[in-house]
C-alpha cells in the first residue's frame, strides 16, 4: 500500500491559518447578526444559574410554627399538632419571623455555600439518563445484531422485526408509547420510561451496526475458528467479535453521540433535563441566546468528552 503524502511544513501551517481565518470570519459573522437584530448581551445573569452562590434552602418538612432561641443560632419548627418538632442550625440568612406559621416545603434559611445551579442540575440527569441508556442500548443491541446473522430463521426475524419497527417510528413518538402506554401498564417512573424508549430506539441502530461489522469479518476467521474446535458461540466471542469491534467503534460513537443529543426529548416526560432547565431559565431571565448558547455548549462538552475517549480507545486498539 503506497504511503500518503505528506504536508511540508510550512504549508500545514498555511493550512492552519486558513482554518483560523475560517473560524475569525464565522464569528465576526455571528457578531454582525447579533448586532442587526439589536440584542442585548446579559452573560452577567447566567453564572447564578449554572453555579449558584446563595446557598442551602431549608425547607420546613411540616405544617408548623416558628422558633428562635435567645441568641437566634437555632430555628425550631413545632409541627401544628404538636406532634413533632425540627431543629436547624448554621444558616446565615433568616426569610421567616418569630411565631411565623409555615406551610410544608416553605423556605425559612439558607445555608451559605456554593451548589449547582439548574443547568448543571439538568446536564447531570441528562448524563445520567444518557449513561444508562447507553448500556442497555449495547445489551440490547449486541443481541438483536447476533440475531440479525444467525442461522435460526426465527432470531432472524424477530430481530429484523425490531429494527424495522424501531427505525421505521419517530423517537418521540416511541417515547409517547413508553409514557403514556407502557408505563402506564409497567408503572415506571417518567425517568425508567425515559431509559428504556431511548435505550430500545437506540438499540436497533446498534443492532444494525453490530450486524455491519460481524458481516466485515472474513468468513474464513470463523472457519479456522471451527477448525480448531471451537463451538460457533465461541468463535464469536473470541474471534470475530473482536475484530469487528474495530469496525464498529467509529459507527457506534456516532450513534452514541446521537443519544446524548436524543435525550433532550425526555423534557417532554416532565424530567428537568439540560433542554428543559434550559427553558425554566429563559423564562427567568428572559435571556434566550445566552441561555441556549451555553446549554449548546454544556451538550457540546459530553459530546466532545465521547468522541475524545472512543478515539483514545481507537488508538489503544490499534496498537493491540
Amino acid at each position: 500500500m503506497a504511503a500518503e503524502p505528506q504536508v511540508s511544513g510550512w504549508r500545514r501551517w498555511c493550512w492552519h491559518g486558513v482554518y483560523a481565518l475560517i473560524i475569525v470570519a464565522l464569528g465576526a459573522g455571528l457578531y454582525g447578526a447579533s448586532r442587526r437584530v439589536d440584542y442585548t448581551w446579559r452573560w452577567d445573569r447566567l453564572p447564578q444559574y449554572i453555579v449558584s452562590t446563595e446557598g442551602e434552602d431549608i425547607r420546613a418538612p411540616f405544617d408548623g410554627f416558628v422558633a428562635f432561641s435567645a441568641d437566634g443560632k437555632t430555628l425550631t419548627v413545632t409541627e401544628m399538632k404538636g406532634a413533632g418538632t425540627e431543629r436547624y442550625t448554621g444558616f446565615a440568612q433568616v426569610l421567616v419571623g418569630q411565631g411565623d406559621l409555615v406551610f410544608q416545603n416553605d423556605v425559612l434559611a439558607r445555608k451559605p455555600g456554593i451548589r449547582p445551579g439548574p443547568l448543571l442540575v439538568g446536564l447531570g440527569l441528562t448524563l445520567e439518563i444518557s449513561a444508562l441508556s447507553l448500556v442497555f442500548a449495547l445489551l440490547l443491541g449486541l443481541v438483536a445484531g447476533l440475531g440479525r446473522v444467525a442461522h435460526n430463521p426465527a432470531a432472524r426475524n424477530l430481530a429484523a422485526t425490531y429494527v424495522e419497527i424501531i427505525r421505521g417510528t419517530p423517537l418521540l413518538v416511541q417515547i409517547f408509547i413508553f409514557y403514556f402506554f407502557i408505563g402506564t401498564v409497567l408503572q415506571l417512573s417518567a425517568f425508567a420510561a425515559g431509559v428504556a424508549a431511548l435505550a430500545v430506539f437506540t438499540g436497533a441502530y446498534v443492532a444494525e451496526i453490530v450486524r455491519a461489522g460481524i458481516e466485515g469479518v472474513p468468513r474464513g476467521q470463523m472457519e479456522a475458528a471451527r477448525s480448531l474446535g471451537m463451538s460457533t458461540a465461541q468463535a464469536m466471542r473470541h474471534v470475530v467479535l473482536p475484530q469487528a469491534l474495530r469496525r464498529m467503534l467509529p459507527p457506534l460513537a456516532g450513534q452514541f453521540i446521537n443519544l446524548i443529543k436524543d435525550s433532550s426529548l425526555v423534557s417532554v416526560m416532565a424530567l428537568t433535563d439540560l433542554t428543559k432547565a434550559g427553558r425554566e431559565v429563559v423564562s427567568s431571565t428572559f435571556s434566550p441566546f445566552e441561555v441556549w448558547f451555553s446549554v449548546a455548549a454544556l451538550y457540546l462538552l459530553l459530546t466532545g468528552s465521547l468522541s475524545l475517549l472512543v478515539r483514545r480507545l481507537e488508538r489503544r486498539l490499534a496498537h493491540d
